[in-house]
């Protein structure tokens, strides 16, 4: 584990013999990959962050093709599929193109390849990238299934909660190790609170904790800020945070992230220089964003069916919901560039359906794929889509040079974007869609592999945006941010099957086992809950 550009990667490809180490050595399996790669190929299986798949490719399409380059073939390879295709439950899709699978179906799929061959050591990079929680369980249940009859899994990662699953983990920053050991050991010397019973901005008390000098790091947790202390420190009072009774402060139980954060030197500030550069919105906190029954079909399939929401100036909304729940297609709906089936998008009063390019002068869109231009550089990227939103000359100028410095990406700025990390690229993505200073933003995955740290940064500028004025529509699959939404609607199967906030979802999933559930955990329920017929 360890923030974008860590080196994560980097290590995991000198394990698979497909980098050279400048110095040093390594041995997997007793075999060193630099100077006998040959002898390990069959005994190491490899699932990249990136192009294990080919998406062109149906399922059994790309299985045959891995099983092709690992000489698995007749009766070996019948056998292999069977188990394969059981075991990560893709025997009824097997005819589907890969590019037509959810996320976590990829990653399944992705998984199935890598096992071809029965290896003995898998090598896996963020294969939870983009996947739900649902997903997410599925996958680690199939990995302790397999570390069961002795396969050993080394497992990237940017999700804490996963690395909490592992007997042991490697801490990274910028080429380095900081630790090495169980996760508990990482933990056990941090000290978390949370400051509850909150009645007001939760958004200012976040920027009050973060400054003060005794707390390393905060973050919301529905009506609740959670804060975790520096070494030595003391807890402050409840009139520190200048919040109102009943307001409490009580200890809780750390998390790996916490430790993670702290090992780092601790989370950022809650100040956001994008905002200070955005001009307030004006205008009453009326409804500026409003679904109707909408409807979107794609032939005999139904992605969203009769979505309903609305939201207020100056207010995050979050759409949460599984892979292929009907999320992006509303998203897209919204913002113009899909027409409904049937049912009412409207922006700003606008309906979509009928002023479309009206409605777009007033909204930024970072899309969950294809948000940016790989064979452009960083800045080429800024100057494409400020030009498309219409800015020119001296103003249009102003606008990259603005962005670059707030997203801090002048060592990036001439580099193709293909070739960024994850999180320089996410970065570069929301600045695109900001250029013109929206008034509505929709977010579509934006956090998608980022670290904790770098998660941090984007939500210090959203909330800095929703002070503003900006309204927030997000979608995410990490359910700490799920947090941070003022109301959330969670999407299932295309339907709307529960909506409140945070702390109203969570109670709807509290058992008298689990009074208080986890935000994941609420998400896992109730979309389980939710009749198979629905």
């Amino acid at each position: 584990m360890g923030p974008d550009g860590a080196g994560k990667t980097t290590l995991i490809r000198i394990m698979a013999g497909l980098m050279l180490p400048t110095t040093g050595s390594v041995r997997v399996l007793g075999v060193d990959p630099a100077r006998d790669g040959g002898r390990l190929r069959e005994a190491i299986g490899y699932m990249p962050q990136k192009f294990g798949l080919y998406e062109d490719l149906t399922v059994i399409e790309n299985l045959s093709l891995h099983a092709d380059l690992r000489g698995v073939a007749g009766r070996e390879q019948k056998e292999a599929f069977d188990r394969l295709l059981s075991f990560t439950d893709l025997a009824r899709f097997t005819g589907r193109l890969a590019g037509r699978l959810s996320g976590g179906m990829k990653q399944k799929l992705g998984l199935a390849c890598a096992l071809l061959g029965s290896p003995n050591v898998l090598l896996l990079d963020e294969p939870g990238v983009g996947v739900d929680p649902i997903s997410r369980r599925e996958l680690w249940k199939m990995v302790h299934e397999l570390v069961a009859t002795g396969l050993t899994v080394i497992w990237s990662t940017a999700y804490l909660d996963e690395a909490g699953q592992c007997p042991e983990v490697l801490l990274l920053d910028r080429g380095r190790l900081l630790f090495s050991g169980a996760p508990g050991d990482l933990v056990k010397n941090i000290r978390a609170y949370r400051l509850t019973h909150i009645h007001g901005d939760r958004r200012a008390l976040l920027k009050r904790a973060l400054a003060r000098p005794e707390i390393q790091d905060a973050v919301i947790q529905g009506h609740s800020v959670r804060f975790v202390l520096r070494k030595e420190a003391e807890p402050p009072d409840v009139e520190a945070f200048e919040a109102a009774p009943p307001a409490r402060i009580e200890p809780i139980p750390p998390r790996l992230e916490d430790a993670y954060i702290n090992a780092l030197g601790g989370g950022p500030s809650g100040e956001s220089e994008l905002a200070k550069q955005f001009q307030p919105v004006s205008g009453a906190r009326d409804v500026v964003v409003e679904a109707r029954d909408l409807t979107r079909k794609f032939g005999a399939f139904t992605a969203a069916d009769r979505i309903n929401f609305s939201v207020r100036r100056g207010e995050v909304f979050g759409l949460l919901g599984p892979n292929g729940a009907g999320k992006s297609t509303t998203f897209r709906m919204m913002c113009g560039l899909l027409t409904p089936t049937s049912g009412v998008a409207r922006v700003m009063g606008i309906d979509l359906a009928h002023s479309a390019s009206r409605a777009r002068q007033h909204l930024g869109y970072m899309a969950q794929k294809f948000s940016l231009y790989g064979n452009l550089t960083a800045r080429q990227n800024l100057a494409f889509f400020s030009g498309a939103y219409g800015l020119r000359g001296r103003r249009q100028h102003e606008a990259i040079e603005g962005m670059i410095s707030v997203f801090k990406l002048a060592p990036f700025a001439d580099s193709s974007s293909e070739l960024l990390p994850q999180g320089i690229k996410q970065r570069l993505a929301l600045a695109c869609a900001l250029m013109h200073q929206p008034d509505i933003l929709f977010l579509d995955e934006p956090t998608s592999g980022v670290d904790p740290v770098s998660r941090r940064e984007f939500w210090a500028h959203i909330n800095g945006l929703v002070e503003k004025g900006v309204t927030i529509v997000v979608t995410t699959h990490f359910m700490d941010e799920a947090e941070y939404c003022d109301r959330i609607a969670l999407v299932h199967r295309g339907r709307v099957i529960a909506s409140g906030s945070p702390d109203e979802l969570k109670a709807l999933a509290a058992t008298a086992e689990e009074p208080e559930p986890a935000m994941e955990e609420a998400f896992v329920q109730l979309v389980r809950a939710e009749p198979e017929t629905a």
